[in-house]
């Protein structure tokens, strides 16, 4: 069997890193798993940015991909048509049995499209995730993907029952569990390796939080983005805050001219294990992002998520996460609650166990 693996944003490389650790735990021979899939890894190009982009392929010690589509920005529709366009010749190309795709980026539908236009097999990774807002560009990339794939892998059981709802063949759906968990896991174990830039900000610090946003809802609207960060800055007084700024919102921000308090600590992009060194030991996370989530509660550190669902139940189910959306009472309420020391302890999902890519891999092979 040939597989191609597709990577298009930096959420894909996370989970596009455990996959191929598993297809070459015993390599015959370079791009030739010991189940005899052979495969070829497809950067798209998504994100083009070199610190949102190649420092994580050399960081989740992912090889140098075999094609870099290199289709950069653009509008959705722009951006999906040149990855088609380019896709396709990679296809023609290679002739895959399969092609493997993962998360809910504009490379995951545009990938799953032209191969399934080719007649070639798509697998899903982290399928069945619904957040029933189609106001967000990710939810259409999921529901179209679903639709068309022949293999469906799920990360919790919201998903199994969102694709049975959705009349899916029982026999196309496989739960899995998590393989960007794989990650964290794997990252985990060798954190303790590595030195970071942020090390004499850390130490000696006690406790702190840890924010990421990025969301379009959050930063384009100027209005909303300058209520959250006129809360952040009064929540800083209290605690200090470590912010890593995307390059989406630091436009924002000096377009809107708000000054920041001296508590919150502004960073550039950090790659995924530095990352982790700073959130691993906060006592909360606030964030808009999905995989933070998930990575959370699979550590036990409080999420509060900045928005107005999620398309991860699970996590605020079982888990650690809890949704405040922009209301930024609800935000200030909830984090003072963490800092007294009043949160909820949640739970490790079923399956997160670090096998996920393992068992996708099984499964592919007995295929």
């Amino acid at each position: 069997m040939k597989i191609i693996l597709v990577a298009g944003a930096r959420p894909n490389f996370m989970k596009i890193a455990p996959l191929i650790r598993a297809l070459d735990v015993t390599p015959m021979q370079p791009g030739l798993s010991e189940n005899n899939i052979s495969w070829k890894l497809v950067h798209t190009g998504q994100h083009y940015d070199y610190d949102m982009s190649k420092i994580f392929f050399q960081e989740l010690e992912i090889p140098e991909p075999d094609y870099f589509l290199e289709v950069g920005s653009g509008t959705h529709a722009e951006q999906t048509a040149k990855v088609m366009v380019q896709f396709e010749k990679v296809c023609l190309e290679e002739t895959p049995d399969v092609v493997l795709v993962v998360g809910d980026v504009n490379s995951t539908l545009a990938c799953s499209i032209t191969a399934k236009k080719l007649n070639i097999k798509v697998a899903h990774v982290e399928a069945g995730l619904r957040s029933g807002d189609m106001a967000m560009p990710e939810e259409v990339n999921r529901i179209v993907t679903d639709s068309i794939s022949d293999y469906l892998f799920v990360t919790e059981r919201n998903g199994l029952e969102n694709l049975e709802n959705e009349g899916k063949l029982k026999e196309k759906i496989f739960f899995v569990g998590h393989v960007m968990i794989d990650n964290l896991f794997y990252q985990l174990n060798r954190l303790n390796s590595n030195t970071f830039e942020t090390t004499p900000l850390k130490e000696g610090l006690g406790k702190y939080l840890f924010l990421t946003l990025h969301r379009p809802s959050n930063v384009d609207d100027s209005k909303v983005l300058k209520r959250i960060l006129d809360a952040l800055n009064e929540i800083a007084e209290k605690i200090p805050i470590f912010f890593p700024v995307h390059p989406r919102t630091k436009a924002r921000m000096e377009d809107l001219g708000v000054d920041l308090s001296q508590n919150i600590k502004v960073l550039n992009p950090l790659g995924f294990t530095e990352a982790l060194y700073l959130w691993k030991d906060a006592i909360a996370v606030l964030t808009d992002s999905g995989g933070l989530q998930e990575e959370t509660t699979s550590l036990g550190v409080p999420c509060i998520t900045l928005r107005e669902n999620t398309e991860r139940p699970v996590t605020v189910e079982v888990g650690t996460n809890t949704i405040v959306g922009t209301d930024t009472v609800k935000l200030r309420e909830t984090v003072l609650n963490i800092i007294d020391g009043h949160y909820k302890e949640g739970q490790i999902p079923e399956k997160w166990d670090g096998k996920a890519a393992e068992r996708i891999i099984q499964i592919l092979s007995n295929i």
